[in-house]
């Protein structure tokens, strides 16, 4: 076992749930929460408010290359010192970072940074290629789904929280767009690693996927200390 604990990877497309679930199993566990995609959407931000063409691989590696990317244990992103998680999740962002996320010198700096942030343990990540890319030697896999419509809802619900008007049938026709972006990239695509437990959250409540989480962190640490 790493000096910290396991690591643990969370995969699967946006809105299915991982980071909720993904937050409240580290918190029980004392581990280090990362959410990988927060990574991408900060860089996309970084982009679109330096006036980076998202299509031009080199001058948006070459950012990535440059930018002051923190995450902080408890959830914060900070972005060159400021604090950018309340913009993160809006739509123009979340476009943005499928686009920035296509381009394989990016995805490379970015596993890269990630492998770093993980590699002692007690980490749980959340992404989309953590479990095949950036530590295919995860102790623990999970891979989250949920319907595209349930994930709409989710988001539509989330930013109607928030105060953020949106269209449900927009959202939707956007995470079906993405899914098929990240699912369909030449590099690191979005895919179930093998050895992954497989969670369908359509009907799955939020404290019955964490249950079952934890019941395999579980199993996974009695499997490694011998007992």
């Amino acid at each position: 076992m790493r000096p910290r604990g396991l690591v643990i990877a969370i995969d699967g497309p946006s809105g299915a749930g991982k980071s909720t679930a993904g937050r409240a199993v580290a918190e029980r566990l004392g581990y280090v929460f990362l959410d990988t995609g927060a990574m991408y959407r900060a860089l996309a931000l970084a982009a679109l408010e330096g006036g980076v063409p998202l299509e031009e691989e080199a001058a948006v590696a070459a950012l990535a290359e440059r930018v002051s990317l923190v995450l902080e244990p408890g959830g914060a992103v900070i972005l060159e010192g400021r604090d950018v998680s309340g913009v993160l999740r809006s739509q123009e962002v979340g476009a943005a970072a499928s686009r920035v996320s296509v381009h394989p010198r990016v995805r490379r700096h970015m596993v890269a940074r990630q492998r770093e942030m993980g590699r002692e343990g007690g980490v749980v990540m959340d992404g989309r290629d953590i479990g095949t890319a950036v530590f295919p030697d995860a102790d623990v896999k999970f891979y989250v789904d949920a319907h595209p419509r349930q994930r709409a809802t989710r988001r539509h619900e989330e930013l109607a929280q928030r105060g953020v008007a949106s269209d449900l049938d927009d959202i939707e026709k956007e995470i079906r767009a993405r899914d098929h972006a990240d699912s369909t990239r030449a590099d690191s695509p979005l895919t179930r690693a093998a050895d992954a437990i497989h969670l369908d959250t359509t009907e799955l409540g939020l404290d019955e996927v964490v249950r079952r989480m934890l019941a395999a962190v579980e199993a996974a640490l009695r499997a490694v200390q011998g007992g």
